[in-house]
């Protein structure tokens, strides 16, 4: 497992937060006037704040398995909320987090994709719901656009390219529809792409190191050298497949959504 850097994450949180929010204006009101709410894969807690935001009654725990993220959230999110509810944080791995009571929404925000055969925990995870709760989530669709087609070259060249995910990282919005409708739920399907507008130099590259990178320059950490020698590579190809503009760097981003409501 690599280590998280949440000042490094941060750097784009404004662009990061924003499917979070699209995806939460599509979650439907909950059942229990005290939600009962888990955040799978909460990171510094900068979003699951959000929830507490939409919800002030309820008890809310964001789960990750990084110490880093979880120490950051801890610090800056945790405590009680404005309507009389409670956010805490807390250890888990998404890979086999199962939830221990019932709850009212399951969410989780760019998280999914670190998971292979994430789908194969919807059953668990909508059974855990409530009556009318929900499970909601993004993740990012983007494995095939420059910036990773390229990590993945380089990497190869490497000889690094098991440390990466591939294309079939996230599935289309139709397979997670059928997947979830398959479970009995509600569905709502959809893919969005975002075109970020970035500051600053070589901000592609400084969005990457925050999330996708992180396997290569963990697994590089001992050689400075080469860690170099692949950045400097990187770096050009990724001025080259992003050119900077007038206005600052665009930087086009899929994501897929889908927000399943269990049957009442």
């Amino acid at each position: 497992m690599t280590t998280w850097d949440p000042a490094q994450y941060l750097r784009h949180a404004g662009h990061r937060a924003r499917p979070f929010t699209d995806l939460l204006a599509r979650v439907p009101d909950l059942p229990g006037e005290r939600p009962v709410i888990a955040d799978l894969g909460c990171g510094p807690g900068n979003v699951t704040a959000l929830l507490a935001a939409r919800w002030p009654t309820a008890l809310i725990t964001g789960y990750d398995n990084s110490p880093e993220m979880l120490d950051k959230a801890q610090a800056e999110h945790a405590g009680p909320t404005s309507g009389g509810g409670r956010l805490d944080f807390a250890h888990a791995d998404v890979r086999t987090w199962a939830p221990a009571q019932p709850y009212d929404l399951i969410v989780s925000n760019a998280t999914l994709q670190w998971v292979p055969g994430h789908v194969e925990r919807f059953g668990a995870w909508v059974a855990g719901l409530v009556p009318g709760g929900t499970f909601a989530f993004q993740v990012p669709g983007n494995f095939d656009s420059p910036s990773h087609r390229l990590m993945r070259e380089l990497a190869e060249r490497a000889g690094l390219a098991k440390t990466l995910r591939h294309d079939d990282a996230v599935l289309t919005p139709r397979a997670y529809l059928t997947a979830l409708a398959d479970l009995g739920c509600e569905v709502d399907a959809w893919e969005t792409t975002y075109v970020h507008l970035l500051q600053g130099q070589d901000p592609v590259l400084d969005w990457v190191k925050g999330t996708g990178l992180r396997p290569v320059l963990a697994a590089l950490a001992e050689d400075p050298s080469a860690r170099e020698e692949f950045l400097a590579a990187y770096r050009a190809a990724l001025r080259e497949a992003y050119p900077a503009g007038p206005h600052g760097t665009p930087f086009p981003f899929r994501r897929v959504f889908a927000v399943a409501r269990k049957e009442g």
